[in-house]
């Protein structure tokens, strides 16, 4: 059987929202009242969102239900009918706690999205002051590879007192949520947003480092006569890709692994020669004569290439720095001599 677009979309719980609309407010109510609440709020969610369906989609949901109905009309999905639904056989108050939490607030989604984007060391930091209760309350509400982060960096013993709130702790009262919502936005990530927030200087660098080096070389004489303190506190934000090969030996090992296809192999094609000893000495013996003998496969390759496969490294190399997976050069670390290029 050829199913319509529409209908092969639909998900199951999307599925039972278009049967209890098809029934109509009154027995969807009855239906309703038959399930647990976080069935309710999943079909509820679900029918709030669904939109309009057309007849050809609805007909084949009666099929697959068996329900023998041919020729259905198209239904409707809102949270006004949603909302009426609920309210046939729960009181006003719980109905307006599952409406919220479907609605949003949008707001708060974007606060614990943005929470969620911190590093894992400034969230410790911040929870660090609070209760144990109200850590709980927080990572429970982030995602689990967020909370697995942060987890770690508290005291055993803390650690375990967090994790054992967290299994005890019940669905929150939407009032405690907007409540931890409200203090996060005002003291924890206003503060952070003024503390990082869009620095010129680091776009510019960002800029610089996707930037030919040749014709990096031709401004940075006008730039550093023109303005002197700021290009220099630009260049001190930069990250290009020799400064690669001021990884320690176990980072370079490990952005190596990571990267995917072909890239390190054409990145060093276009690499000065001290650059390239420094990626190949990272290596096992094996992993080295596999390396060179890609390159070598490479043939000739376009700068442009070379240089697109160097940009791509210095945007893994940032991605596994943000994770904690390697560990960037500092100003601190030395610099390569042009001796050794």
């Amino acid at each position: 059987m050829k199913y319509t677009p529409e209908y092969v979309s639909l998900r199951g719980v999307e599925k039972a929202a278009v049967l209890f609309l098809c029934v109509g407010e009154e027995r969807g109510s009855e239906l309703m009242s038959q399930l647990d609440e976080a069935e309710i709020q999943q079909i509820t969610q679900a029918m709030a969102l669904l939109g309009t369906i057309p007849a050809s989609a609805v007909e084949e949901v009666l099929v697959e239900f068996q329900a023998g109905i041919v020729g259905a009309s198209g239904v409707v999905g809102s949270f006004e009918i949603a909302e009426r639904m609920l309210a046939g056989f729960l009181p006003k108050q719980k109905v307006g706690e599952i409406m919220a939490e479907i609605r949003g607030p949008a707001s708060g989604r974007n606060i614990w999205e943005t929470f969620a984007t911190l590093n894992e060391q400034m969230i410790h930091t911040y929870l660090s002051g609070e209760t144990d209760q109200t850590i709980a309350a927080i990572l429970s509400r982030v995602k689990p590879d967020v909370a697995a982060r942060v987890m770690p960096l508290f005291e055993r013993d803390r650690m375990t007192g967090i994790v054992g709130r967290m299994i005890a702790l019940e669905t929150l009262p939407r009032f405690s949520v907007e409540v931890l919502e409200e203090t996060l936005e005002k003291d924890f990530l206003r503060s952070v947003s003024r503390r990082t927030g869009p620095d010129p200087h680091q776009r510019i660098a960002d800029m610089f480092n996707k930037l030919d080096s040749g014709l990096f070389e031709e401004i940075s004489g006008t730039l550093a006569a023109e303005s002197p303190q700021a290009f220099a506190a630009i260049k001190q934000k930069m990250f290009t890709f020799d400064d690669l090969a001021r990884l320690d030996q176990n980072s370079l090992s490990r952005l190596i692994r990571s990267a995917e296809g072909p890239v390190v192999p054409l990145a060093l094609r276009g690499a000065k020669k001290g650059i390239r000893d420094r990626f190949i000495e990272a290596l096992t013996v094996r992993a080295r004569e596999m390396l060179l003998e890609e390159m070598a496969a490479l043939g000739p390759v376009r700068a442009r290439d070379a240089r697109d496969a160097q940009d791509k490294l210095i945007d893994l190399a940032n991605d596994l720095a943000r994770q904690n997976i390697i560990r960037l050069p500092s100003e601190d670390d030395p610099l390569l001599t042009e001796g050794e290029f």
